[in-house]
């Protein structure tokens, strides 16, 4: 039998050389932040290769567009910034949206 995992979803991305860590989340039913939102909890990481990386993005891309084409989800239509963001990855040496209230499931690296 295979151990299956729920995440609510990914806080963080993180780059170090050539290898990627994606940092899954759920959310706390106890613990709440200023808002009364339940707190993102880290729970496990996967780390991949970048190439393993940017082929498991197509991967979720493909899934994605699955579920838009069979109206599970909808697109959120892209926001119109004040002024153009600045987007950057949190990089380690290599030696080392939507009108729906809800928070976003992005990356604080990638705001």
């Amino acid at each position: 039998m295979h151990t299956e995992l729920y995440t609510d979803g990914i806080d963080e991305v993180t780059i170090g050389g050539s290898i990627v860590r994606v940092d899954l989340v759920s959310l706390s039913p106890t613990e709440r932040d200023a808002n009364n939102a339940p707190k993102k909890v880290f729970r496990q990481r996967l780390i991949f290769s970048a190439e393993s990386f940017a082929n498991s993005v197509e991967v979720m891309q493909n899934a994605l567009q699955g579920l838009v084409d069979a109206g599970v989800v909808q697109r959120s239509r892209p926001r119109t910034p004040m002024a153009a963001p600045q987007a950057s990855a949190r990089v380690e040496p290599a030696s080392s949206v939507s009108d729906n209230p809800r928070s976003s499931n992005v990356s604080t690296n990638f705001r």
